[in-house]
Formats: structure tokens, sequence, C-alpha cells
């Protein structure tokens, strides 16, 4: 039997899926701390929680597909002390069952976590209903809640013990199709600080999610052409690294946001708010351009939205000619 309480990680460039993350850092959690519960809306087979149903049942509180009484039984669970990890697809958690998460849980600064699966056009064949392109606008405009999208697998598991750690109510995206893993076991995640992965003096790239990897991609063939890309991971989305948005600006020639979400309101705007304030700069958006997602291939649909690592690449170049 594997001994759970020993924390394995991918290699980078390995294709994983961040939910398969989730199941694996729960039941790791579950044999090294004892200050949390699991609450499920009977997804646990999509969001990748499985294999906590299935070695410590005893963790998990289970409430069918009713999404709004599990919000506000989570908002009942941290007042006992417990940390509740509740966990649900991202259009029943932020939409569904918003205004619970909103009065009984943020309002009253209670210790929940929500981490929620199947957001952006990551979901694939599920099609637009299921492809959640406005949590991180949803979610970043309720007061006191901190916002969190890791860029991969390895990522995802060290964010998961900071926001155990973190007093106060908490949204993270989960990924559901393979993305390629940038990090090794020694990344050193924290909430709120951005992680410059390549430094660059022509343009800068903040990129959150599935797009760290192809802003990694874009800024490769850049390069071929004599431009000098900087790559910042900006996996808190709120709060936002003003430090390290005001320094790009202030030491690259523009900035290209790229997210696989809404164009308006997400990471991009929460740049462009800092930037408005602090150091106002050249940006272009690189998201889906305001409207719902389709059936298809997670493989196809990033082109097909623009939201590739062609399109960044693009981005960049703009910018540089708009100078």
């Amino acid at each position: 039997m594997t001994d759970q309480s020993i924390l394995s990680y991918w290699g980078p460039g390995e294709e994983v899926s961040v939910r398969d993350a989730f199941g694996r850092i729960l039941v790791h959690m579950a044999e090294t701390r004892a200050d949390w519960v699991f609450l499920d809306a009977d997804v646990a087979g999509g969001t990748g929680a499985k294999p906590l149903i299935q070695a410590r049942p005893d963790r998990v509180m289970q409430f069918g597909i009713a999404e709004q009484n599990m919000m506000a039984a989570a908002a009942g669970v941290a007042d006992t002390g417990l940390i509740p990890v509740v966990s649900t697809f991202a259009a029943f958690g932020c939409m569904r069952a918003h205004e619970q998460f909103r009065t009984a849980i943020a309002y009253a600064g209670r210790n929940v976590k929500l981490c929620c699966s199947h957001h952006g056009l990551d979901v694939g064949p599920d099609g637009a209903t299921a492809q959640m392109l406005e949590d991180l606008a949803t979610m970043r405009a309720i007061p006191d809640v901190t916002v969190i999208s890791p860029a991969d697998a390895n990522e995802f598991m060290k964010a998961f013990a900071a926001i155990l750690d973190h007093e106060g109510p908490v949204y993270m995206r989960i990924g559901r199709s393979p993305t390629r893993v940038v990090y090794d076991e020694d990344h050193d995640f924290t909430i709120g600080k951005a992680h410059r992965i390549r430094d660059g003096k022509d343009v800068t790239v903040f990129a959150t999610g599935v797009m760290v990897p192809r802003a990694l991609d874009a800024a490769v063939a850049l390069e071929a052409d004599g431009i000098s890309v900087r790559v910042v991971n900006m996996s808190t989305i709120k709060p936002i690294d003003r430090d390290e948005v005001v320094a790009a600006a202030a030491e690259t020639g523009g900035i290209v946001s790229a997210e696989d979400h809404n164009v308006l309101g997400g990471m991009g705007s929460a740049i462009a708010e800092c930037l408005a304030e602090h150091h106002p700069a050249k940006m272009r958006f690189v998201g889906v351009k305001d409207r719902f997602g389709k059936s298809g291939e997670h493989t196809n649909l990033p082109a097909m939205f623009g939201i590739d690592a062609g399109a960044v690449a693009q981005a960049c170049r703009d910018i540089l000619k708009s100078q």
C-alpha cells in the first residue's frame, strides 16, 4: 500500500489534469491533518475527488445535487472550527450557489474553501453551459474573497496546502483537461505573489491556469524573431500582485494578459485596474471575447476562440508594433 502521508509530484513536461492533483492532495491531507472536511455535490468523479471518497469516506459529507444547501451547510460547518472544503462544477458553485457563498460565507468571513472544476474552454465537450467563463469575475467581485487559478498540477497541490492555512473564504479553480506541468516539487507557492517564470525586456505576458504553458510556448516562438518576452504566472487573481504588475509596466514595453476566461472581469481586468491606478501602460487582452463557449475538444477550442499560444504571440507583436 502506498504511504499517502508522502506526497508525490509529477515531472515538468508531463501532461496532467489538475483534477488528478486534487484527488491526490485530498487523500494526502486527509492523512496528515484533521482540521478539515470535504463537502461534495455528487460530482466527485468529475472534480477529481473520488480518491478521497474511496480512501476516507469518514472525511466526506455528501449533499447530492443540492449546491445551495451544501454552501449554506458549509457556513455552519465552519462555525464548528472545522475547515469546509466545498467542491462542485464552477457553473453550480459560482452561479447557482453564488448568493449562499456571498452572504452566508463571505459576508460573515467564514473560513470556507470553494474548489471548482469545469471552468473555461478547458471543459471541452461538455459545452457552453458547463464552460464557466465568468467565475473569476464573479468571485473576485465579492469582498474579502481570495481567488486562485494554479498553473499546473504541482502548483495546485502547493496552493491547496496554502489555502488550508489561510484564514478566510477562498475560491480556487480545478482544471479538467490534461495540461503541461511547468513546476517541479520545489516550487514555492505564496498566496498573493506572482511568479516570474521567464525574464524578458520587450513585453510581459501575465498568464494564469492553462495559459501559462501556452505563454511560455509563445515566448519561445517570439525569441526566434528576436523578441524578448517576460512570462509571469499570476496564479493569485485576488489579491493581485501589484509590485509585479508595476515592475512589468516600468521595465517592459507593454503587457499582455492571457486567461481561459471572458476578457471582461477576469485577470486581465484586475491587471488593468492596477495599471490605471499605479502605472498606466499599453495592454492587450487574450481571452474569450465576451461570448459563450461551445462543445469541442479541449485541444481544438483554444485556437477557435483565440486563446492558444499563437494568439498570445500575436498580441505581443501587436503591442510592439503600436510603439
